[in-house]
């Protein structure tokens, strides 16, 4: 099989680069000064065990690659809030021996939320959700780091919303001869809800910096707490921390690579890239959106996405806001809710 990752930044940049170092054919999906540089100078991957440069095929599209292959996968590896632009383009690209690749190519929704393979079931027909637990950093232009070892993730994989095929089979077997683990599992979303819990810290992060004190760490567990008890009314299960553990173990250690700054996740890149855009309405926003429809009040995870969205277009520098300010405003947040009348954060 062929993979086209589409959208080769930290997450798209590290699996592509490792599925090429295990001898796997690969094309790399950018625009700007990241298609500029790939196609330039290759993909530098650095990792715990070394600098590996990639020559690899790069466009900026499907018109350059023509038409598919009938053994192309697609590995969608945008942020979610580009994920519509980029399935507009792929899917009435034509494949070889007719139609398109929404009809006929599988898509993998490598991404965080569950929101992306939503929409992507709407265009195309085999869409493949995937737990991705992968710390990677785009560093620079044409540079990513993955800071795991001895494997660099643990992706877990399956079709949406359920079930699983050969077709998962064997690009889970792809992914574990490329240093990653890939569990095939029925239940996808169950380990995508999971690490959504875990994603609402990024709201946090990107807007006050790594979670590092117990001011930021007692904030997180009532952000996180909201989101378990909206999940809860839903009927949406997740797996545990224990079962979660259980399955990592000690596989993915973080061993940031010499020279490179390990700094926070992908929320914060976004701010700290100065992008214009950030994923909060898809990690905390989904929190907000099943609140709603389930009559969970959700307070704290509004106005997490409404503060990194405000961060995000105003171009506001990443961890800018103190973590005790955060505190307050949520307190008042928690207050607007309960209390009529009161002044809104």
């Amino acid at each position: 099989m062929r993979y086209i990752i589409i959208g080769a930044g930290a997450v798209g940049g590290a699996v592509g680069g490792r599925l090429a170092g295990a001898g796997r054919e690969v094309v790399l999906v950018a625009r700007g000064a990241q298609y500029e540089a790939l196609r330039t100078h290759g993909l530098r991957l650095v990792t715990p065990d070394g600098t590996h440069v990639h020559r690899l095929p790069a466009v900026d599209g499907p018109a350059a690659l023509g038409t598919l292959r009938e053994d192309d996968v697609l590995v969608l590896a945008v942020k979610t809030q580009d994920s519509v632009a980029a399935l507009d383009a792929w899917g009435p690209a034509p494949v070889e021996g007719g139609g398109t690749a929404a009809e006929r190519l599988p898509l993998v929704c490598a991404q965080n939320g569950v929101e992306s393979q939503r929409i992507a079931l709407r265009r195309f027909s085999r869409v493949y959700g995937v737990c991705v637990w992968l710390p990677a950093t785009f560093v620079e232009p044409g540079v990513v780091s993955a800071a795991g070892a001895p494997l660099t993730g643990v992706l877990h994989l399956g079709r949406y919303p359920s079930g699983t095929d050969d077709t998962a089979r064997r690009i889970a077997a792809d992914l574990e001869e490329s240093r990653f683990e890939a569990p095939v599992v029925a239940d996808v979303t169950r380990w995508q809800y999971a690490k959504l819990l875990d994603n609402l810290a990024n709201a946090v992060e990107a807007v006050s910096g790594v979670i590092d004190g117990d001011e930021g760490r007692a904030l997180y567990r009532r952000v996180r707490a909201e989101g378990e008890a909206v999940l809860t009314a839903a009927g949406l299960p997740y797996a545990g921390g224990d079962e979660q553990r259980a399955v990592r173990g000690d596989k993915v250690r973080l061993r940031p690579p010499d020279g490179v700054a390990r700094g926070g996740g992908s929320s914060w890149q976004s701010l700290s890239r100065g992008t214009g855009t950030i994923e909060a309405d898809y990690l905390n926003g989904e929190i907000c959106l099943l609140g709603r429809l389930h009559g969970v009040p959700t307070p704290l995870n509004d106005l997490l996405r409404r503060l990194a969205n405000t961060f995000a277009r105003e171009r506001r520098a990443a961890g800018s806001l103190p973590v005790a300010e955060l505190a307050r405003l949520a307190d008042e947040a928690v207050a607007f809710v309960q209390e009529p009348g009161a002044a809104r954060p």
